[in-house]
């Protein structure tokens, strides 16, 4: 067995060892072996009740792993044990990355957060805005109107763009995104699924709801649009490789990785009534912003100590500390007067920043820290990063079904581990 000394060494290799904020270890909360091994039990407990076939949770404090657990298998087919390598979907967790990309470019001064979509893709100065009507006779029809102001790149960020992801029973404008098959045909480029999105209206006046949906695909083309280069090509070029992401990607190309591939349960591959979860062995063209990327543990480690050490990771940076601290702001607070949708999945003690849920007001009952940002995965990752314990989690899973349920006990019991 590893001495405690031993597997922290092992482990700071496996996920890399980043700085800590100054300062931070004298204030901020620790964690109880007794609290620990409440959140392992209870992910052991979801695994024998077949919940998932297996998972990996990660907890990091002051550049060092705290915690680190596989449980399980990877999937059931094969029963090969969850180990670090294990590549999962991440679906939303790849918004923050495109978040990133596209804020690099705003430091570079060849992006504005107030620069209209339409500068870099025209049609979109030619959209209107969907409003549904009903007729005397109790007819509901859909109207189009102008835009009353340019959606913008921040409004792409914090998705109030007006563009939703599309389901039946949300109206009829959410209804026509549903119809029109945009996570349908793979075969599609950015460029493609913006074609297509500009076709359709919009759901709201831009900046005058949070809708969450099609906002950060957009943003990912605007990158391209700038860049020159394809989503994943900048990505590697100016993130990836540098920050030694070495399993993120699109779709896993080589044959040889594909046994590191997490699994649903069999019975739990529905995204929504009209979506299964993905084959990431089938090569994609759509580089999604949104949903695009898969990843292991080690990976997003990477990225998450990057965000909590201000945007600098091992002598290199990549943000300057006042672009994260932007982008970790709430930009939807009640003085924007910014509407929220009725799936409003940050929940009510949360706002939304540029790319990610911020926490800004403590859930009854706790202590849970002001000012810590997050997202997840339709398919159940999920990362939160908390400056105030100079901490992050990532918890790799893939349970659709299960995502929120399995989300709030485990942050519950990772919290309450730290006396919170």
């Amino acid at each position: 067995m590893f001495g405690r000394r031993a597997l922290i060494a092992a482990l700071v290799l496996l996920f890399g060892a980043g700085s800590t904020q100054a300062g931070s270890e004298g204030r901020a909360h620790t964690f109880s072996p007794e609290g620990l091994a409440k959140v392992s039990d209870y992910i052991r407990s979801e695994v024998a009740a077949g919940t998932f076939p297996g998972a990996i949770l990660l907890l990091q404090q002051h550049g060092k792993p705290v915690y680190y657990e596989n449980f399980g298998v990877r999937d059931v087919a094969t029963e090969i044990s969850m180990s670090a390598d294990t590549i999962f979907r991440l679906y939303s967790m790849s918004k923050p990355v495109t978040t990133v990309m596209a804020m690099m470019l705003v430091e570079e001064g060849k992006l504005s957060l107030d620069d209209p979509v339409a500068k870099y893709i025209p049609a979109f100065g030619e959209m209107k805005v969907g409003v549904e009507t009903k007729a005397e006779d109790g007819k509901v029809a859909l109207v189009l109107e102008p835009l009353s102001r340019a959606v913008t790149i921040k409004d792409l960020m914090r998705h109030t763009a007006g563009l939703p992801y599309g389901y039946y029973g949300g109206g009829l404008v959410n209804k026509l995104y549903a119809d029109a098959g945009l996570f349908d045909n793979k075969a599609l480029t950015n460029a493609e699924l913006v074609a297509k999105i500009t076709a359709l209206p919009l759901a709201e006046q831009p900046g005058t709801n949070w809708d969450y949906g099609h906002s950060t695909d957009v943003l990912g083309r605007i990158v391209e649009v700038i860049s020159g280069k394809s989503l994943f090509a900048f990505e590697k070029e100016r993130l990836l490789d540098p920050l030694g992401m070495t399993d993120t990607a699109y779709y896993v190309a080589d044959p040889a990785k594909w046994p590191r591939i997490a699994e649903p349960m069999p019975q739990d591959r529905a995204i929504s009534p009209m979506t299964q979860v993905r084959d990431p062995r089938i090569p994609l063209r759509w580089e999604s912003g949104g949903g695009g990327l898969v990843g292991t543990v080690g990976d997003y480690a990477r990225f998450s100590q990057m965000l909590l050490n201000g945007g600098s990771y091992e002598g290199r940076r990549y943000l300057k500390p006042e672009t994260i601290a932007l982008m970790a702001s709430d930009h939807i607070g009640p003085e924007t007067k910014i509407a929220r949708d009725q799936n409003y999945y940050p929940g009510g003690s949360s706002g939304f920043g540029l790319g990610f849920a911020v926490r800004t007001s403590v859930p009854s009952g706790t202590s849970w820290p002001l000012g810590e940002y997050r997202w997840d995965g339709v398919g159940g990752t999920f990362f939160f990063i908390d400056p105030e314990d100079d901490l992050f989690g990532i918890f790799m899973v893939q349970t659709p079904s299960q995502r929120g349920r399995i989300q709030l006990a485990l942050k519950t019991l990772i919290y309450q581990a730290m006396g919170r």
